[in-house]
């Protein structure tokens, strides 16, 4: 009986500690994350002096507010935010055609589609051998997508992981309600329709998370494939921006409030205003993601 309570007692402080470390450890996987936002967020809201001397670390000194005003004016950077907003819902909804106009016949078995396994090659080799850069850039130029908001969305209209989430999430769906819905007169675009997409929402949700995320974020697309400015997402022109050092489009009739701006507060407040969007559609779509993952990649 002793033995008992004593090797309870050392499994509960076995687990007292265990628990302390793992909080230990995420709490510092968390603060990695969140610190250099953090600085981020200071730096844009501090004034000059305390910039340039290096003051700043994870609250803002002198507050200010000038570098969103300078920003919230600059023709430039909204002529690509909303550039990106345009290639983030255009893109996300030809993804989600596309995925699920694909997902929905490779999740039959064979005895349902003749040679479905030759199909779904097809698709998978992509995920293992790409055509390559010049070939895609070829192909867009030769079609007379370059310069146009399309070479930011059809080079990458279906996206071959999310396809195979959503065969797995389609196989989860009991067959009897599509032999149902045929016993009733209705064709594949039907029960596609009115039956899978509305009992995938999870697997839906977590793919155009997927999608946006993906738009939101490509910079590559519009450096090979944009040549005018005005066209370019907005991360491309924050490339330009904070990367090559391309400050010229900042210089304007607004002297006196740009005397005032450290060049790192005006980029780092580029930066924020560039990840609210993503931040703000998130937590819409979170409740769905984690089981979006889960039901997609249980069975393959």
């Amino acid at each position: 009986m002793e033995k008992t309570a004593h090797k309870s007692i050392r499994t509960s402080l076995s687990r007292k500690i265990f628990n302390i470390c793992n909080i230990t450890l995420m709490t510092l996987l968390t603060l990695s994350c969140l610190l250099p936002l953090v600085y981020v967020v200071a730096v844009s809201l501090s004034e000059k002096y305390y910039v340039q001397t290096g003051m700043v670390t994870f609250w803002p000194k002198g507050f200010t507010t000038a570098a969103y005003e300078y920003l919230l004016g600059k023709e430039p950077f909204w002529n690509a935010f909303f550039m990106t907003v345009k290639v983030t819902v255009l893109g996300t909804a030809v993804n989600l055609l596309m995925v699920m106009l694909t997902a929905y016949p490779l999740s039959k078995t064979n005895d349902r589609l003749t040679g479905r396994s030759i199909y779904a090659w097809y698709f998978f080799i992509t995920m293992l051998i790409g055509g390559g850069l010049i070939p895609t850039f070829v192909l867009v130029f030769q079609l007379g997508l370059r310069d146009t908001i399309w070479s930011l969305i059809l080079p990458d209209a279906l996206p071959i992981f999310n396809m195979v989430l959503m065969i797995n999430f389609f196989r989860e769906i009991p067959v009897e309600l599509e032999d149902s819905a045929r016993m009733d007169g209705a064709g594949p675009l039907r029960i596609l329709r009115s039956i899978y997409v509305p009992l995938s929402k999870p697997a839906v949700a977590t793919i155009a998370l997927f999608c946006m995320v993906g738009h939101w974020n490509a910079w590559f697309p519009g450096m090979i494939f944009i040549r005018t400015a005005e066209k370019r997402p907005l991360q491309t022109y924050l490339r330009s921006v904070i990367i090559q050092m391309d400050t010229s489009q900042f210089m304007g009739e607004d002297y006196g409030l740009l005397s005032m701006l450290a060049d790192s507060s005006l980029k780092c407040a580029q930066i924020l205003v560039a990840i609210l969007p993503i931040l703000c559609v998130y937590p819409f779509l979170q409740k769905y993601f984690v089981k979006g993952i889960v039901l997609g990649g249980v069975k393959g």
